[in-house]
């Protein structure tokens, strides 16, 4: 998804006094040279046609920055030093302990320096904060209103571009039949895998464009234009106009794909158990499904989560989190009418897999450094029964590819 490179940038500029083009360095912790900007496109009207200099007074080191191609060849995104967006009214401590406690955070609305662009090479790239040190030069030259919601539209445009690439929808086969006499043709394990991973990636990509456009009065309109998202944008043109009919969209196909296509297949499922009224409270869980969210609750209450992506605890807990939820997708009452196909339930045995494997290792990962032996042995617990649900799944699979 995009490169955020706000904490890891030192100091650099940009230059928009040749409209149409934009240029402009940035240097960043770790690197020996500055990044090459070289964009088509102009900045927002308050930074169109002049330089912009910038300075980050606690800069830090981020790994993923030095990894980045010098030369940022590409198209430009929203560049403004004028967006608004909340933030956090009281200090970094004083929000953990809000957090911690469950109160509401204050905040309050800023102009936030907002530095956005599409390299040929590495995608999507963003500088996002309101904490650095601007110098703008006078205009060199001047944007009208009109010329500015020209350059806003242009630069949807690059966002849903480069959505779709991360989505990569899967194009029927029209060649390929999906029914025989009158019978649904059931998908595969390796089918129902490539279903599972371009849902995955609708889902990167709509957390990409929530956290662009959530602050933004027109939020639901973007949202569904990057989204490719024809048929929902129909939908609220005939809204607006007074149509009866807005609904009919989620029955509907377009090139690029319908309003209801971010559902997954699991969500699909839970449509059609209120309709039968059957709800996922009213059935008993399979005894590897309780375990599994018996498991994920203990871990919590043992570790909590920190929020912080990559520390154990917050993989540990998220990853057990995440088997509990699709196992409960997959696996039933016996007495009930609905019966998942056996490629589909492979497919999410398998992603079950990953998780359980990544949550071992951060298991090990806190028991190492544990001090306390009460604790240590409580982790020693939660690795082994971890290890029993995966030798469960792994048994589970064989059994269905026998079947």
């Amino acid at each position: 998804m995009a490169w955020r490179l706000d904490e890891a940038v030192e100091h650099g500029m940009i230059d928009n006094t040749v409209e149409g083009t934009t240029t402009g360095k940035i240097w960043l912790v770790g690197r020996d040279e500055p990044l090459i900007l070289s964009l088509n496109g102009d900045c927002w009207r308050d930074l169109a046609g002049t330089v912009l200099e910038f300075e980050n007074p606690e800069p830090s080191t981020d790994t993923d920055a030095v990894s980045l191609d010098t030369e940022q060849t590409g198209i430009i995104g929203d560049m403004t030093a004028s967006r608004k967006a909340r933030v956090p009214a009281i200090s970094d401590a004083e929000m953990d302990e809000h957090m911690q406690q469950g109160i509401e955070i204050p905040t309050n609305w800023q102009n936030t320096l907002y530095l956005e662009w599409f390299s040929e090479i590495n995608g999507r790239v963003l500088i996002e904060t309101t904490g650095f040190r601007l110098s703008i030069s006078s205009h060199e030259w001047e944007m009208d209103q009109d010329e500015e919601e020209a350059q806003k539209l242009a630069n949807l445009g690059a966002m849903r571009d480069f959505l779709a690439q991360v989505i990569r929808r899967i194009e029927p086969d029209p060649d390929k039949p999906t029914r025989k006499n009158n019978v649904s043709i059931e998908m595969n394990e390796y089918e129902w895998e490539e279903r599972l991973k371009e849902s995955d990636r609708l889902t990167d990509a709509y957390q990409e464009a929530l956290e662009k456009y959530m602050e933004d009065t027109d939020s639901e309109r973007k949202e569904a234009f990057v989204m490719g998202w024809d048929g929902l944008l129909g939908s609220m043109a005939n809204r607006e106009e007074g149509h009866e009919d807005y609904d009919d969209f989620d029955n509907e196909e377009d090139e690029e794909g319908s309003g209801s296509e971010w559902m997954s297949a699991d969500d699909d499922d839970e449509e059609e158990e209120e309709e039968d009224g059957n709800s996922w409270e009213d059935r008993e869980s399979h005894p590897l499904q309780s375990m599994a969210q018996e498991i994920a609750m203990r871990a919590f209450t043992l570790v909590g989560r920190d929020g912080k992506q990559d520390s154990p605890q917050e993989r540990l807990v998220s990853n057990l989190m995440q088997v509990s939820a699709k196992l409960a997708g997959v696996l039933h009452d016996k007495e009930d009418d609905y019966e998942p196909e056996a490629g589909f339930i492979l497919a999410v045995l398998k992603r079950c897999l990953s998780w359980i494997n990544e949550s071992i290792g951060a298991c090990a990962g806190l028991i190492d450094p544990e001090e306390d032996p009460d604790q240590k042995a409580a982790l020693e617990h939660l690795r082994d029964e971890i290890f029993d649900i995966r030798d469960g799944i792994i048994e589970m699979r064989r059994e269905l590819k026998k079947s």
